[in-house]
């Protein structure tokens, strides 16, 4: 017997009893950007290696251990993307949107790819929506990227999960002179932290700092200190950050050890974190990258932005039982007809019932069947009301109306009325 095909592990079917609470939260998520007037773009999946290794960083983990590479037809190197901002920042250049200083507020949302042990809220192929600015290097736009998302947690009714982690890593040269005084610190503690913490002493330093080892975090007890390095600039920045939060009314925790897992990042890092998910605790994360357009060939140009997993928030809602309870019915009427003449005249009452009434939801019984048979149909569909119409009806003009999910009884009801009827009891009540 040949293998049974399935799914490539860690990425995973988003079934039909699922996608209702994905389009809840994505559409929720759509609205609420364009009420703070960002524009969606869409990038390719596929791009060129080179574009991950010179702005990711060719020694961070996901360019060494984690991304889908392959040759293609005429050699070239291809990547899945394993993030979105490097593409972004890709298109942005390549279609100049950031020339002449021109402010962009863009948005994206779709699939990542990593070479990650799959875990729950935690795969190989995983959804993200981000949003990137540019040409704005203010604290303002800072503080108006973790605005939106406190407002998007009360949305969708989590506030009280998630909490706002801080920090401020600096120009790239107060970065540099604070990895020199940490990797001569940690070289002189060498025998008392992790060999992972070894191996990223000599490629990504300022990693080892987020290191779960206890032995390394007893020795980071005693380490220099980011914030004793922090250029004039970026004290200023943060702090104006820090004001804009407070008069917002949104509380923070400083996190010294927060510096994010990508070269890119300078000045304001953050991330939002929950305990209710177990390990996969961060569910919003981004900051501020001045220097990253800059070094993939383009201009000076400010750049800040964030990234949230949808299938760590889509967990997350489960969790706390923030489903809306109106998501998990996708049809309001099913109509039921019985006989040839009644199925030519349902199809065509259920076109005209459409155009009538925006917004409702009518499925339309398909391979006809006995009452019993359909009834069990329209019961299975999670209908509210279930319509009728058999030759009793045709010759009446009328619809059998009968209630699914509670009290009340069945009542005929004139063609004329029906659509007020069902606009009175399904779209608005």
């Amino acid at each position: 017997m040949s293998k049974t095909l399935q799914a490539i592990r860690g990425m995973n079917d988003i079934l039909p009893e699922q996608t209702p609470l994905w389009r809840y939260f994505e559409g929720t998520v759509a609205s609420l950007l364009d009420g703070y007037g960002y524009r969606q773009i869409r990038m390719p999946i596929v791009e060129f290696t080179d574009l991950f290794k010179r702005s990711i960083g060719e020694v961070t983990d996901i360019v060494e251990k984690e991304m889908y590479t392959f040759e293609d037809r005429n050699g070239d190197s291809l990547t899945l993307r394993p993030e979105g901002t490097a593409a972004c920042v890709r298109a942005v250049l390549e279609h100049g949107l950031s020339g002449g200083g021109q402010v962009q507020k863009l948005w994206y949302m779709g699939p990542m790819f990593r070479h990650e042990r799959p875990q729950k809220g935690r795969y190989r192929q995983f959804h993200q929506i981000g949003l990137e600015v540019f040409n704005l290097d203010g604290p303002d736009i800072d503080a108006e990227l973790i605005v939106l998302t406190w407002r998007l947690w009360k949305l969708l009714g989590i506030r009280d999960a998630v909490t706002l982690e801080l920090n401020s890593l600096g120009t790239s040269e107060a970065r540099g002179r604070y990895r020199e005084a940490l990797v001569e610190f940690l070289t002189a503690h060498l025998d008392q932290i992790d060999e992972d913490s070894q191996r990223r002493l000599k490629t990504n330093p300022l990693r080892v700092l987020d290191t779960k080892h206890p032995e390394t975090q007893a020795v980071l007890v005693n380490a220099p200190k980011l914030a004793d390095y922090l250029d004039d600039e970026s004290r200023v920045h943060f702090e104006g950050l820090k004001a804009r939060l407070d008069a917002a009314g949104i509380p923070y925790v400083i996190n010294p050890k927060l510096v994010r897992g990508l070269d890119y990042y300078s000045k304001t890092v953050f991330e939002w974190v929950t305990d209710k998910l177990g390990a996969q605790g961060t569910v919003c994360a981004g900051g501020r990258y001045d220097g990253l357009v800059e070094q993939m060939g383009g201009k000076p140009t400010p750049g800040v932005g964030f990234a949230m997993g949808i299938e760590r928030l889509i967990l997350l809602l489960e969790t706390l039982e923030q489903v809306p309870e109106s998501i998990s019915r996708q049809v309001d009427v099913y109509l039921c007809a019985f006989g040839e003449q009644a199925e030519l005249a349902g199809l065509t009452l259920a076109e005209r019932l459409r155009d009538q009434v925006p917004g409702l939801r009518l499925m339309v019984n398909a391979g006809a069947g006995s009452f019993k048979s359909q009834f069990k149909k329209a019961d299975k569909s999670g209908a509210l009301y279930a319509l009728i119409l058999g030759d009793d009806e045709l010759a009446q003009q009328v619809v059998g109306f009968k209630p699914l999910r509670g009290q009340g009884e069945q009542q005929n009801i004139a063609w004329s009325a029906l659509a007020d009827h069902l606009a009175t009891c399904v779209v608005q009540g």
